[in-house]
């Protein structure tokens, strides 16, 4: 069976210029994807689809392939990673290559794993999902969320929780914003990555952080760092 590592880095990032090459505690944040995918042992193939020259060579240093570069289509700002992995998948087929498991991974996931990627693909295959991707739990209660309308005006989005013990509310999960493990086949088919047929991993709230911000990257590293200093 041959699988298939895509991680998507084009070179246009707005918030924090560079994103996906800038140093991240020693050397450029791509690099951590690439390298637990390629330790992992899973995959035929690790790939990443940039339009960027300069992050295809940092690409190619860290031992991925880059076979083509991204079309405009796919490196604007409104390009989905759905769209992103299809167009890879194209191009691969047009080269008489087809994969059964695709993975793709996020270029800015330090904190991946690759017992987590080895885990995905457990599952993907055990229980015959189409999808598998790594979640993590809601710190507070989103029963309990509350906007802030006219004049910081509070109202609540479940009014019928306001009085809810936190304990007793359900939990709730969000995208770790790491990586999705997909069946090629089935995605080729249909083109999405959540479907009524999705499995989850659950990851430690420590294991996750969001990199939107330069805040963000420095709350990212400090995590990392105390990773590592815990091993």
């Amino acid at each position: 069976m041959a699988n298939l590592a895509i991680i998507p880095a084009r070179g246009g990032s707005k918030r924090i210029p560079r994103k996906n090459v800038k140093n991240f505690s020693g050397k450029p944040i791509i690099g951590y994807s690439i390298n637990a995918a390629l330790n992992s042992g899973l995959f035929d193939e690790v790939m990443v689809s940039t339009d960027d020259t300069e992050i295809a060579e940092i690409a190619k240093n860290f031992g991925a392939k880059v076979p083509f570069l991204r079309s405009e289509n796919t490196s604007d700002d409104y390009a989905t990673t759905a769209a992103v992995i299809d167009e890879v998948l194209q191009n691969y087929k047009e080269k008489g290559r087809e994969f059964e498991v695709g993975c793709c991974i996020y270029p800015t996931a330090p904190f991946i794993r690759e017992e987590k990627l080895k885990e995905s693909i457990v599952l993907l295959e055990a229980k015959s999902f189409d999808t598998v991707f790594p979640v993590v739990e809601y710190s507070y209660p989103v029963q309990r969320a509350i906007k802030i309308g006219d004049d910081n005006k509070m109202s609540l989005f479940y009014a019928e929780h306001k009085n809810s013990r936190s304990q007793d509310l359900e939990s709730s999960y969000h995208d770790a914003g790491q990586f999705y493990t997909f069946n090629a086949k089935k995605f080729a088919l249909d083109k999405e990555l959540w479907t009524e047929n999705t499995g989850l991993i659950i990851l430690d709230e420590l294991e996750v952080q969001d990199i939107d911000t330069l805040t963000d990257w420095k709350l990212a590293e400090i995590k990392y760092e105390l990773i590592q200093s815990a091993k």
